[in-house]
């Protein structure tokens, strides 16, 4: 079902959490709510499943108001990040509690969570307790829970953050398997940009109780909107600097630079976005921008360089890992024009926390 937000706020006292934040999701789509820690994805998101009451604004689930709707009558799947298990009940009896919640007869009760079991992959753990399971089978429990009611929309609040890299890495990929082949409209809680950019089909990118940019993952990465956008999303470079009065497809960086691009540039640049990945280096004498390795890591399939530019400027490089310079190294540096974004307006000051 189609899920949209109309100018959603929620205050705390003075302190407003979430500030008219507004979106349509289509059916079966999947959106990733992304940011940093009190950025409002998590109050927005208590707010679509009815266990926090907005300040102002509405909900609609495929054009129903359901603003005010208790939260036991919205048919909405929700997975917590501590799993929310009970410890006292098997895992089947865990599936199963909504269900009971919901009269549902007894035949067609077992159908379903030995379906929803099966679902997950875990069929053959149903009588286990809790604390017999590993976080990665815990995790799938919570969702069998979640599916088992089939639900309008699912919710899922940062479930994949208590585990370990190998085991997230898994679970975000049977996440994307089930909710494809369901095609259940999700939203998805993470600070993760990997997660999200995996995960969904239109990304939101929150900062400061805003969204400051929701789009396809190939759209944020590529065409940030906002500083913060690129720098949250992959770790971009925003270099400020203005368009040059006497030629619209120069860019004078602060740094003391001018990059020089193919079409007209608007005369409202106040920055750009590059890639680290789009800063290709080489040995000093190349043609291209004179900088100083400051920082280098291997991590393993890539290097990555901090680079000191002129005037003090910082820049991060990425690249395939076969050719290395050392940190003190003298090199020069060649970026690929066609893949920059140009930011506009008031760039400087969009970096939260």
């Amino acid at each position: 079902m189609a899920l949209e937000t109309r100018s959603l706020t929620k205050r705390f006292g003075n302190f407003v959490a979430v500030d008219s934040v507004s979106f349509q999701l289509p059916a079966g789509k999947v959106l990733s709510l992304l940011g940093p820690s009190g950025c409002g994805k998590t109050t927005t998101l208590r707010m679509i499943a009815g266990f926090e009451h907005p300040t102002a604004g509405g909900i609609l689930l495929e054009g129903r108001d359901i603003t005010r709707l208790p939260a036991r009558q919205r048919n909405i799947g929700m997975v917590f990040q501590s799993y929310a298990l009970f410890p006292h009940l098997s895992a089947a009896d865990n599936v199963i509690f909504g269900l009971h919640m919901r009269r549902i007869g007894r035949s067609e009760r077992d159908e379903r969570v030995a379906r929803a079991l099966e679902m997950v992959r875990m069929k053959s753990y149903g009588d286990r307790l809790p604390k017999s399971l590993s976080g990665g089978q815990q995790q799938r429990i919570a969702l069998a829970r979640a599916l088992v009611i089939e639900p309008d929309l699912l919710l899922l609040d940062e479930p994949l953050s208590a585990l370990d890299l190998k085991l997230r890495e898994e679970m975000r990929d049977e996440i994307h398997r089930i909710v494809r082949e369901l095609e259940i409209t999700t939203v998805f809680v993470t600070h993760d940009q990997g997660e999200a950019l995996v995960l969904s089909d239109l990304v939101a990118v929150m900062n400061a109780g805003r969204v400051e940019q929701m789009a396809s993952p190939r759209e944020v990465y590529r065409n940030p909107a906002t500083a913060f956008v690129a720098d949250f999303i992959g770790g971009a470079n925003v270099l400020h600097g203005h368009r040059d009065p006497l030629d619209s497809r120069t860019f004078a960086l602060d740094a003391g630079i001018a990059l020089t691009f193919v079409s007209p540039l608007p005369p409202s640049a106040t920055a750009l976005s590059i890639r680290p990945e789009d800063v290709s280096l080489h040995p000093k004498g190349s043609s291209g921008i004179e900088a100083t390795v400051r920082r280098s890591r291997y991590l393993g399939n890539a290097l990555e360089y901090t680079l000191t530019l002129a005037r003090g400027t910082t820049l991060n490089a990425r690249t395939d890992g076969h050719s290395a310079f050392a940190e003190g190294d003298r090199v020069v540096l060649v970026i690929d024009t066609s893949r920059i974004a140009v930011l506009m307006g008031d760039t400087k000051n969009c970096h939260g926390g």
